[in-house]
């Protein structure tokens, strides 16, 4: 499927690691000049050149989003960099530990920056200019968490639920506009620290066999779902580079979980 990208820019926050450095080479895969945002000068670079030793385009611009003079940092590299920005995706995000009885008022403070704060720049910077050319994409990154939170990390679960409310308001602030903004919320992700997490799991529970046949009886353990393994981030940024796609114009305004069915609920 040709998702027609080959004309436009994507910025991709925290895109120099994790799921974020998947989603910045799926666009890329699809023809798209992509923007790979890292915290400090260099720490995007391996993403950048693995674009490029694939035929992709790519550039790195850095800066400290969790501030308002980082992502204004952000926001002059990428003008200087390309003639605009057509795609936003607000990837960066950070779970951690703590929450009920345990986190004090600076690290709610702190989640809300990191997973909110840090969008919401970046929304003010580049959406202005997608206005002027009539056509954008925004999607951000929530998780199931925001839909079904635990009873741990309630400053993270908390934060990216505010994430969903503040991306419902965006898409109707710019009804009309040719910009549509929607929300990806996966389940657990396969990346390096979650396949260690399976292992050490598996391990303990004295699970063997290949590394499908321990997720499996890991992921019934720690995050059941009916497909019974973790998301791969190649299946992640797949759904994200739809979204950011023409093909996708008149979706707007959703929170799309892809979770392998582990939230149940018809809405």
């Amino acid at each position: 499927m040709d998702l027609n990208l080959q004309d436009k820019v994507a910025l991709v926050s925290g895109a120099h690691r994790g799921t974020g450095s998947e989603i910045a080479r799926e666009l890329a895969r699809e023809g798209a000049h992509v923007l790979v945002h890292g915290f400090e000068a260099g720490q995007a670079a391996p993403v950048v050149e693995d674009i490029r030793a694939g035929g992709g385009r790519a550039d790195e611009v850095w800066g400290e989003i969790r501030e308002d003079a980082g992502a204004d940092a952000v926001h002059r590299a990428a003008i200087e960099l390309a003639p605009r920005v057509d795609v936003l995706v607000n990837n960066y995000g950070v779970a951690e530990g703590g929450g009920w009885f345990r986190s004090d008022t600076a690290d709610w403070i702190d989640q809300y920056q990191k997973n909110v704060l840090s969008a919401v720049r970046l929304v003010e910077a580049f959406v202005p200019a997608m206005k002027e050319t009539g056509w954008g994409r925004v999607v951000f990154l929530s998780t199931i968490g925001a839909t079904r939170p635990a009873a741990r990390m309630a400053h993270y679960y908390a934060a990216k639920t505010a994430l969903l409310a503040a991306s419902v308001s965006l898409a109707q602030r710019l009804a009309g506009t040719g910009i549509t903004v929607n929300t990806v919320s996966p389940g657990l992700i396969a990346t390096d620290e979650v396949r260690a997490m399976i292992d050490r799991t598996a391990e303990r529970e004295g699970i063997t066999g290949t590394f499908e046949e321990r997720e499996r009886a890991a992921i019934e353990r720690i995050a059941p779902n009916p497909v019974g393994r973790a998301a791969r981030t190649d299946e992640v940024a797949a759904l994200v580079a739809f979204l950011a796609s023409e093909r996708a114009g008149y979706i707007h305004g959703q929170n799309l979980r892809i979770d392998g069915g582990a939230v149940g609920v018809v809405s």
